[in-house]
């Protein structure tokens, strides 16, 4: 359901909410601005374009979103992505990805794969969240430390000409994002200053001390930019072209996926919070909407944002009313101080980054699961890490994603049991089929769990145990939740085996679903004889009793 929707039914609109979610939504405004702006230079992009993209994908998605409290805009994790699409095909090609991002999550979101995305294992998650972490970290010393701009195209080789040219930090530039970067950690806890948000704090303090005293040689927006320019954002369409929707599926697809992840991710942490409970396809549908619209009006990708969500929550916010009112402050910051803006150091971004950073590498939850989860995890964990770092974020998601779903189907294959059953366990259902023990030369087999491809060695490795062939094999399949294609395939080449060397095998008990799929196959046919299907087991021990000694083919 429509997040706004169901925020209305629960009377989430009505006056005793509106203080505390005007509160919450000025409070988040506020902490969105220094964040937009950092995120939009990180990407390549303009700081203004980082405001366009908070206002119109927060208003949008906290009117078509799943998720009652959930605030978008520009992320961290994606900085890492959009930077490499800004720096290949440029703002232009950056914006037209969004809009192709955007159609794709209306498209998973009405395909109603919400659900699906959520099964992405966490060590995957941890390990490229971490590894965006340490790029986004590494990326911002140059404006942390008034470094020159770094060459090479690889990550090890931008951070060896970082800490060689590490001697040449500029003295002033350091000394304000130093004291930046204390004030968004340390600054509310000062006297007084504990509801004004770290990142607005140290950013109002260094371009205090920027325009008071004027440190020659300091990088701020007005010089590296020509500042912000004050007013409202103006409708364009992208520049399309069937060549160049071509060459940005891959770039799409990208920007949708993350975006599909960071946002759910983000629901569930505001379902925890909150105690609601989002609707994970609309919410999709929701971000794929505001992705829609923020390129066309100067912006670039956004998601659901944690960290803007939780201060949200934290400061009153129950409802869409906040994420409206966040987009309204950020106008209206727009619209009144932009001038201002100009003013402010990429020193104090870069700190404000330096903290996302941090907070993004989850480094206790890292390192707790490096030292505590079973050894695959960690291998998967680690590798995801390091392809995230030093080769790319698609790459790293690709193979951690297809190294952790190898893991799980290894699991799975070796819970899968086939086992031969003696007549101590048959015993009381012999006994009720009117059998004293097991009929003479016959074995009876349960398969117990999934009969798939990665299980279907299990079922040959029981069969060649039978050192002499008997009169007749029972294979239980009450156990069995489903069969796929390649389990049918053994399953048929071990009884087409089996007759050639004269032994005759008797299926039993089989789901609506596994026996449906049997007959589909032709592994079981009503005109069959003797029939090889029998839908108790009290009934194929008759049959097995009766079946005559077969001479081998």
């Amino acid at each position: 359901m429509i997040a706004v929707v169901e925020a209305a039914r629960a009377g989430l609109f009505g006056r005793r909410h509106w203080v505390p979610n005007l509160v919450a939504g000025l409070i988040v405004g506020i902490v969105a601005l220094p964040l937009a702006m950092a995120f939009a230079i990180a990407s390549g992009a303009k700081p203004e374009q980082g405001i366009y993209t908070s206002i119109i994908a927060g208003l949008a998605v906290s009117l078509f979103g799943g998720c009652r409290i959930q605030i978008a805009g520009p992320t961290g994790a994606f900085i890492v992505i959009l930077a490499g699409i800004t720096a290949h095909y440029g703002i232009d090609g950056l914006m037209l990805a969004t809009l192709m991002a955007g159609i794709i999550l209306i498209l998973l979101g009405v395909a109603r794969f919400g659900a699906v995305i959520r099964f992405i294992p966490d060590p995957v998650i941890t390990g490229f969240t971490a590894g965006i972490g340490v790029i986004i970290w590494v990326g911002q010393w140059k404006e942390f430390f008034g470094l020159p701009a770094a060459g090479g195209a690889h990550f090890h080789e931008k951070l060896l000409h970082l800490l060689q040219s590490l001697p040449q930090l500029h003295p002033a530039t350091t000394a304000l994002a130093a004291l930046s970067l204390l004030l968004v950690l340390y600054g509310p806890r000062l006297p007084g200053l504990a509801r004004v948000p770290g990142p607005m704090l140290a950013m109002v303090v260094a371009t205090v001390l920027q325009s008071v005293f004027h440190f020659e040689g300091v990088a701020t927006i007005d010089s590296t930019f020509g500042g912000i320019p004050r007013g409202l954002p103006h409708f364009a369409l992208p520049d399309v072209s069937f060549d160049r929707l071509i060459t940005l599926v891959p770039a799409a697809f990208t920007i949708a996926m993350l975006g599909a992840i960071e946002s759910l991710l983000s629901a569930v942490v505001a379902d925890g919070m909150a105690g609601t409970r989002h609707d994970s396809n609309q919410e999709l549908i929701g971000q794929g909407i505001a992705n829609v619209l923020t390129p066309l009006f100067g912006g670039f990708a956004a998601t659901g944002a944690i960290a803007r969500t939780a201060t949200n929550f934290r400061n009153g916010g129950t409802g869409p009313l906040a994420g409206i009112v966040h987009s309204v402050t950020l106008v209206l910051i727009l619209l009144l101080v932009a001038p201002l803006a100009g003013r402010i150091p990429l020193a104090a971004l870069a700190a404000i980054l330096f903290v996302v950073a941090w907070n993004m590498s989850e480094a206790k939850h890292f390192v707790r699961m490096a030292r505590t989860a079973p050894r695959a995890d960690v291998g998967i964990l680690l590798i995801t890490f390091g392809l995230t770092v030093f080769t790319d974020l698609v790459v790293a998601v690709n193979i951690g994603v297809i190294l952790a779903m190898l893991q799980f189907l290894r699991r799975m294959s070796s819970s899968v049991e086939v086992q031969k059953l003696d007549e101590t366990k048959l015993q009381a259902e012999l006994a009720a089929a009117g059998h004293a023990a097991l009929p003479h030369d016959v074995i009876v087999y349960s398969i117990d769990g999934p009969f798939f491809f990665g299980a279907v060695e299990n079922l040959e490795r029981a069969l060649q145990q039978t050192h002499t062939d008997p009169r007749c094999i029972v294979i239980r399949l009450n156990r069995v939740p489903f069969m796929d294609i390649t389990g049918i395939q053994t399953l048929e080449e071990a009884i087409q085996n089996l007759q050639r060397r004269g032994v005759r095998a008797i299926l039993c008990e089989a789901n609506h679903r596994v026996l449906r799929k049997l007959v589909r196959a032709g592994l079981v046919r009503r005109d069959e004889r003797p029939i090889r299907y029998y839908r108790e087991f009290a009934h194929a021990i008759d049959s097995a009793a009766a079946t005559p000694a077969a001479a081998p083919a």
